[in-house]
């Protein structure tokens, strides 16, 4: 097993963090390694290459820039059509997660979307759409009551 150079590990401490709102934002991370945003940028990259970064991605607080209707709507999915639907509904922009899972008893449905809007009638509307799109008409919406904290892991957290 590969042990991660300290460096390293402080570019992926400072890409935990939020991330900077501005025109360079790889500039301050790299600042706050201690490194030229070049360097920053080309260590990231082999990270990626080497799998030792995997997935990197924001985190929308969708409450703070308007989407009040927000809804996990569960779908059942005949199986063989299951990918070809999940990348249709996925391809939608009011579509941030799709994911499958195994029907569980007395609950068939075994594709889920997360879908957002600024109210429950466009939700709707969306959910209506893509239901039309891909002839999936057996489904259920369940509407978010409450927004938990959002955080990812952390990695590398440990005191200096």
């Amino acid at each position: 097993m590969e042990i991660l150079s300290d460096r390293d590990k402080n570019i992926i401490k400072v890409l935990q963090e939020d991330f900077p709102l501005c025109e360079e934002p790889y500039k301050i991370l790299a600042e706050r390694v201690g490194i030229s945003e070049e360097e920053f940028l080309r260590r990231v990259r082999e990270l990626v290459d080497e799998k030792k970064i995997r997935k990197m991605g924001a985190v929308l607080r969708h409450r703070e820039v308007g989407f009040k209707a927000n809804a996990l709507c569960a779908w059942n999915v005949s199986p063989d059509k299951l990918d070809d639907v999940a990348q249709t509904m996925s391809s939608n922009a009011a579509v941030s997660h799709c994911y499958d899972r195994t029907p569980a008893p007395n609950w068939n449905y075994n594709l889920y979307t997360m879908i957002h809007a600024k109210t429950r009638d466009e939700c709707e509307k969306i959910i209506g759409e893509l239901s039309q799109s891909t002839g999936v008409t057996d489904y259920k919406i369940l509407y978010t009551k409450k927004e938990w904290k959002k955080t990812g892991m952390k990695y590398f957290c440990e005191q200096a």
